[in-house]
């Protein structure tokens, strides 16, 4: 930690704790005994206009492990409910995070900060309120590879050690996150009014959510509607990026769904390796509920939830509300498969829509699926086989299959073709698009267990350095690249809670 610097200010300027009591709890962090910084993000820090050697000072430790709050903060833990594995909890709320304040950052954008693992709030229903060390560093890894990838996300500020250990399976180090959102106000707030029938309440919430995050809706006709319309476009395209890099959430309950289209509760998530619209990985989605496949359906089903809410605001009349809500919630699936589809197009090279892009990228699938092949892998290696004069190895080796292969890059190259650019240029556009390094799950693992079982922070430091750069191959982080061995493969991921 750095001495000798002034307190870290934070500019913060609050609007969501000037709404009514009842949307959150005023509660305090928990102090912790003994908090040592693991990181600040120095990048995200200058974007807010914070000074990140004052965050990393012993004033500024102690800040983000929630023994002092910063000048201007009003801490809350904020109230919502939601529907989790299809069930409805009506009483959910931040039971181990707090709202520290707002702050306007010098790309004028308005940002949450929120410490997560702060201590017990009257949300807890009887959990400790606090984080162990191993959630914490998997959240700050992914959420920020997931901003280096271009995915809309809640991003990480910093994380500290606290001193203290929490009781899961056993003891294990403590930890606070600092995260930073576009809003942490989600479907599961929305539906916490509704269960309560707090029309007005739900009014104030939406209208909050139109000033903050779609102000152009403010002067239009039926504005909830359009509300309605602008989250169901930003959760199409959120949930298409997440397919594109083969990304499964693993809890999209709908108190794990954010109205500014942004990711948000990095628990047991997980990137794929061995390609399966199928796969899970999180310990408690037994019936493969959030599979990678599923996700698409689930946002539409959380966002009918949604609508749901809305319906009193939408129209007095509830019949033509529920009409209105309909026609937008239908749109869902055609928004979500032109997103998709134009993503996966890029990660095959291709710009200008063609009759037939899809068939290519679909026949692709099928080859990868039926070989087991590695999805990062597999598109990053496509820039490889553009030409006809280089024998594409690597990917012979994923996907085996020689006749099948053969045939797939024969229509590829005829497409690619009709993009009337060069070799080097079309494999730029690839190698932009597709990355080499992800934060893979046994990666992930192994940089947990080091810091865990020997306090060894080198190793998520390495990893970090290698995503946050994912889409450059740099010499000597080949491990970074490599799909894991049998050995190393992970089958489940979990909470942490």
């Amino acid at each position: 930690m750095t001495s000798g610097v002034s307190d870290p200010a934070f500019p913060f300027d609050n609007s969501y704790q000037r709404l009514p009591d009842r949307f959150f709890a005023r509660i305090k962090p928990t102090p912790v005994s003994q908090p040592q910084l693991i990181k600040v993000n120095v990048g995200l820090a200058e974007l807010l206009g914070l000074d990140a050697t004052a965050l990393a000072s012993e004033a500024g430790v102690q800040m983000l492990a929630g023994n002092r709050l910063p000048a201007g903060s009003e801490p809350i833990a904020m109230a919502y409910a939601g529907h989790q594995f299809g069930g409805f909890s009506p009483q959910l709320g931040d039971g181990r995070a707090i709202l520290l304040g707002e702050i306007v950052g010098r790309d004028g954008v308005r940002r949450d900060v929120q410490l997560k693992g702060s201590g017990p709030t009257p949300f807890s229903r009887r959990g400790d309120g606090r984080a162990a060390l191993g959630p914490v560093l998997r959240e700050y890894i992914v959420s920020e590879a997931m901003a280096a990838l271009g995915i809309p996300t809640t991003r990480s500020l910093a994380a500290v050690t606290t001193g203290d250990y929490v009781f899961r399976e056993g003891p294990i180090p403590g930890g606070v996150l600092t995260r930073v959102a576009a809003s942490h106000i989600r479907v599961g707030t929305f539906e916490y009014f509704a269960a309560r029938e707090d029309v007005e309440a739900l009014r104030l919430l939406a209208d909050h959510v139109i000033s903050r995050l779609y102000p152009d809706l403010e002067q239009v006709d039926n504005r909830y509607l359009a509300l309605l319309e602008q989250v169901v476009q930003r959760q199409a395209q959120l949930v298409a990026s997440w397919l594109h890099i083969g990304f499964i959430h693993g809890v999209m309950n709908t108190d794990n769904m954010s109205v500014a289209g942004e990711t948000i509760d990095y628990g047991p998530c997980a990137f794929m390796d061995a390609f399966d619209p199928k796969a899970v990985f999180s310990s408690i989605d037994q019936g493969g509920r959030y599979a990678y496949g599923n996700q698409p359906a689930i946002a539409q089903w959380n966002l009918a939830r949604l609508a749901e809410t809305l319906l009193p605001l939408i129209d007095a009349d509830q019949q033509a509300a529920i009409a209105g809500a309909t026609k937008v919630l239908d749109r869902f699936p055609e928004e979500f498969a032109a997103h998709y589809l134009s993503g996966m197009s890029r990660k095959i090279g291709l710009m200008q829509p063609h009759e037939g892009d899809g068939a290519l990228v679909t026949q692709l699938l099928g080859l990868m699926r039926a070989a087991g092949a590695d999805f990062t892998l597999t598109f990053r290696h496509l820039a490889e086989a553009v030409s006809e004069a280089v024998e594409p190895i690597v990917l012979q080796q994923l996907i085996g299959n020689e006749e099948g292969l053969a045939a797939w890059l024969q229509a590829w190259r005829a497409r690619l073709a009709l993009e009337a650019v060069s070799v080097e240029e079309l494999q730029r556009r690839l190698r932009s698009v597709n990355p080499i390094y992800i934060p893979r799950n046994h990666l992930v693992e192994e940089v947990i267990a080091a810091a865990v079982s020997h306090g060894d922070l080198q190793p998520f430091e390495a990893l970090l350095d290698a995503v946050l750069q994912p889409f450059d191959e740099r010499p000597g982080r080949e491990r970074y690249a490599a799909a894991p061995t049998p050995e190393q493969i992970v089958h489940e991921t979990f909470c942490g809670t």
